[in-house]
């Protein structure tokens, strides 16, 4: 009997574009929350932090009913969508979004921490000389921030690749649409089909090895580069 790969291509399509929206989404958070002159500090601050890292901390299956209730057919969104002919359940937008969400914390956290540890001095001799807002975090913030976003992107992406629970809740378990990896691992197990599940465990496990070492070796270049510039 023929392997059935397609886990694994919707794994790694899901994987990719969840954490492109991530990097986007997560730099944009991290800029507004360390430099956003409106935002100021307070409530309004930690509301923000607690909605974005929530998901982290939180069970996937409650993210994946939270979800369900906001993109179902009686949420809010699930409403207006239905209303013009397309839904999010049950499809691969959903898959997409629901690992978007669990993988958002690690690269918000990881890129405000970087964005927090860089010397304010640099941003403000910057703005002395008259660098305007988006020069300065193109030119200096971005760069000085590398080793911590690369880091969040790594993890993210393994983050978004190893999603069940949430995924399950909100795309279902649709073989050649929405099974994921560890969805074909499930449904392995449950059918009685072991070697099919060791086999896939072998190859996430091979991905998030793969992934650590990248991490490592990111990690590994980045202190290099640091010590070099700092004349070490």
């Amino acid at each position: 009997m023929e392997f059935d790969l397609s886990p694994l291509w919707i794994s790694l399509k899901t994987a990719s574009t969840a954490t492109v929206v991530t990097i986007i989404v997560g730099i944009a958070l991290a800029r507004w929350m360390v430099f956003g002159r409106d935002l100021g500090k307070g409530r309004g601050k930690d509301l923000v932090d607690v909605l974005v890292i929530l998901p982290m901390v939180l069970p996937p299956t409650v993210v994946g009913f939270i979800l369900l209730l906001i993109f179902g057919k009686n949420g809010l969104v699930g409403q207006l969508l239905y209303q013009l002919g397309t839904t999010i359940v049950f499809s691969w937008s959903a898959t997409v979004i629901t690992a978007t969400v669990v993988a958002l914390p690690l690269m918000y956290r990881t890129t405000r921490g970087a964005f927090e540890q860089i010397d304010s001095s640099s941003i403000d001799a910057a703005r002395v000389l008259g660098a305007s807002d988006w020069y300065i975090f193109f030119r200096i913030i971005l760069p000085l921030s590398l080793p911590g976003i690369g880091a969040g992107v790594i993890l993210s992406f393994a983050r978004a690749l190893g999603e069940f629970g949430a995924t399950l809740m909100l795309a279902g378990n649709i073989p050649g649409k929405t099974q994921t990896i560890p969805l074909a691992i499930f449904l392995a197990v449950e059918s009685g089909e072991m070697n099919k599940a060791f086999l896939w465990v072998g190859i996430v496990l091979f991905i998030s090895i793969a992934a650590i070492l990248a991490l490592n070796y990111w990690t590994r270049i980045q202190n290099r580069f640091n010590n070099v510039n700092k004349g070490i």
